[in-house]
């Protein structure tokens, strides 16, 4: 029996390490990185077949204190004096089980170890910006795939021809 996969995130350390996110919280853009976080987030959970819940500090957003799901991921804003860290120390002993394999995705070295003795794994920020760019690249093998598979009748050409000709595409319109 597989186990059910949970991924928890903290929220503003994946913004302030992801170079995409971190020019958006430099422009004073936080709202539009913490979109970009999900939306980014919400594909690798799909491709992965996970679950997703992605916690922000209250700090940075006082009173806001909530739990809603957007593009398929949970949310979470914490309580006014609660961190993400102390939100996902507590919330992951409680998931942690036979059946659920927690990950916390973190690069707060102190929470690493303090979740890993709680028996989760830990992934550091910049190896879930890596993971979610290979997925990225896996999702796009997929659909050339699967083009290539409705068009291979009718297209004389192989699928690495293929790709090198949508690469060659993608190089002139830019």
């Amino acid at each position: 029996m597989l186990k059910r996969q949970l991924l928890m995130v903290d929220g503003y350390n994946m913004i302030g390490a992801w170079p995409e996110l971190v020019n958006l919280k430099n422009q004073d853009k936080l709202a539009d990185a913490r979109d970009a976080l999900l939306f980014e987030l919400s594909n690798y959970a799909k491709f992965k077949n996970i679950k997703i819940i992605v916690v922000f500090d209250a700090q940075l957003v006082p009173g806001i204190q909530q739990e809603y799901e957007e593009y398929n991921v949970t949310v979470v804003f914490t309580k006014t004096d609660e961190t993400a860290d102390t939100y996902i120390e507590r919330e992951a002993s409680k998931l942690i089980n036979v059946k659920t394999l927690v990950t916390v995705a973190t690069s707060d070295l102190a929470e690493q170890w303090l979740i890993f003795s709680r028996g989760a794994l830990r992934k550091s920020a910049y190896e879930l910006f890596r993971d979610v760019e290979e997925s990225q690249q896996e999702i796009k093998k997929e659909i050339i795939a699967t083009r290539y598979k409705q068009y291979s009748r009718n297209v004389p050409w192989s699928l690495e021809e293929i790709e090198r000709l949508e690469r060659l595409r993608d190089q002139l319109s830019n």
